[in-house]
């Protein structure tokens, strides 16, 4: 069950890597990434993101109760953990950092694409403003 869970959010984890570098570099691919992005904001895409990232929220959350119970399960035994609780702590813990990076890598690529729209924006308003001061000059 861990295995399956911690290779999907790997996997999304790189996914999103992968996005970042790309809109971070000025390459073919950006305006692509920038159009696919623009599409997943469209319609029901939005609702469906924020759907998504509540529900890892939550789960994120239930994630960070249960480490802490352990922690506390282990501190009230006098410091000493079995090997039980050793291998709940360390999945939960390591499932709690895949679920925050995701997270916080979605957060990142939205500013990102905002930025980059903004940024887009900008430019064609320049090219058209020197456009009509040489014209009009």
């Amino acid at each position: 069950m861990f295995v399956e869970m911690f290779q999907l959010l790997f996997t999304i984890v790189s996914i999103e890597a992968v996005l970042i570098l790309t809109l971070g570099f000025g390459t073919p691919a950006r305006r692509v990434v920038v159009k696919l992005l623009d599409l997943s904001k469209q319609g029901r895409g939005p609702l469906v993101a924020k759907t998504v990232a509540a529900t890892m929220l939550v789960l994120f959350g239930s994630v960070m109760f249960s480490t802490i119970q352990i922690n506390t399960r282990v501190s009230e035994s006098g410091g000493v953990a079995n090997s039980t609780d050793q291998v709940m702590f360390a999945n939960r813990l390591l499932e709690a950092f895949l679920m925050g990076t995701v997270l916080f890598l979605a957060m990142v690529i939205d500013r990102m694409h905002y930025y980059t729209r903004e940024l887009q924006i900008t430019r064609r308003n320049l090219e058209i403003a020197v456009k009509k001061g040489k014209t009009g000059a």
